[in-house]
């Protein structure tokens, strides 16, 4: 990541729409993310997902995930409570802002693991 992207990725607003089911999120350069909860829910940091030091899990299934709670951490990052009940990833504002500026390349990697693997988006 650059060094402006560094800089840029503290939030300056952060707020989820239960009927979109997207969490929207603004940082002080101005660039504004709008990221579905089944996105955030497939690229969850936590080890679950990430198979730090493996191969990175894909999870299928989730079109229809929603966010259930956020909670701060620190003040670096929040947790987010998937009505899935999958809980243990957390967000740094960095992460964030990554996930967002990188959005169309991961969404259609993501896409094309389901496809190379025969799974679906649907439960």
């Amino acid at each position: 990541m650059s060094s402006n992207a560094e800089v840029s990725s503290w939030p300056t607003d952060l707020s989820y729409d239960p009927e979109k089911k997207s969490l929207t999120i603004v940082f002080e350069s101005g660039e504004t993310f709008d990221l579905p909860a089944e996105y955030l829910r497939v690229e969850s940091p936590s080890a679950e997902v990430q198979a730090h030091g493996g191969e990175k899990v894909i999870v299928g299934g989730r079109r229809h995930v929603g966010i259930m709670e956020m909670e701060p951490v620190g003040n670096y990052a929040i947790r987010i409570v998937f009505d899935d009940l999958h809980d243990t990833g957390i967000y740094s504002w960095r992460t964030l802002y990554e996930l967002g500026s990188e959005y169309d390349e991961r969404w259609a990697l993501y896409l094309a693991a389901l496809k190379d693997k025969v799974m679906s988006r649907d439960p």
